[in-house]
């Protein structure tokens, strides 16, 4: 099975990537449902999470409350990282689960969608990266659209996460989601197009 990891910064574009692949019948692997299967309770990251964090993070459902942990690690770049060293191999382990039961179920292709992947550093779990890409500006624009962030906020967001440079060097595919819609589906389907004559050419077909 030839697995693609899908990237790129917030408000590049990756959920219209990803509807791509769905609507063709190529099973998405969404890293942030992971994350959210983590917190669980009675999973080893709730556990590890808790102990690291307090028991004061856990709500009365029994649940971690995200609230209260986001504003631990937020602005606070050491405990953030004590945070994503408990979560991002719990994240991984489902992501690798996921991935063998796809291939044993006969998939051909499918795809590991992480905002984080190069931080992480689950490129070994795919053969090739793609990256959404959009330049900073027109994305403080659609943050401001989508989400509400007024210019500032949506700036730092920006500016906590890798550079469109950055993912692009380490890209094996990137996609610019610079214009409209209709540009964007076009690049993705010659993408997908390029990555059909690959896959045969591996084939020996």
């Amino acid at each position: 099975m030839h697995v693609i990891g899908l990237t790129g910064g917030i408000a590049s574009g990756k959920s219209t990537v990803t509807r791509f692949f769905l609507d063709r019948g190529v099973p998405v692997i969404d890293a942030d449902i992971l994350g959210h299967r983590t917190y669980d309770p009675g999973t080893e990251t709730f556990e590890a999470v808790v102990r690291a964090f307090g028991p004061e993070l856990v709500a009365p459902d029994g649940s971690i409350d995200r609230k209260v942990l986001g504003s631990r690690v937020f602005g606070k770049p050491e405990e953030l990282k004590r945070l994503t060293d408990i979560v991002w191999p719990g994240i991984r382990k489902l992501a690798s689960q996921a991935l063998a039961e796809y291939e044993a179920a006969g998939n051909s292709v499918a795809v590991l969608e992480a905002a984080v992947l190069f931080e992480a550093g689950w490129e070994d779990l795919v053969d090739e990266v793609w990256v959404v890409v959009v330049e900073p500006e027109l994305a403080v624009e659609r943050l401001g659209a989508r989400n509400g962030l007024d210019p500032e906020a949506a700036r730092a967001r920006i500016n906590s996460q890798l550079s469109n440079a950055e993912r692009m060097a380490r890209a094996d595919v990137v996609i610019e989601n610079n214009s409209s819609l209709e540009a964007l589906e076009t690049r993705i389907q010659e993408a997908w197009n390029q990555l059909q004559g690959r896959l045969r050419r591996a084939a020996g077909r």
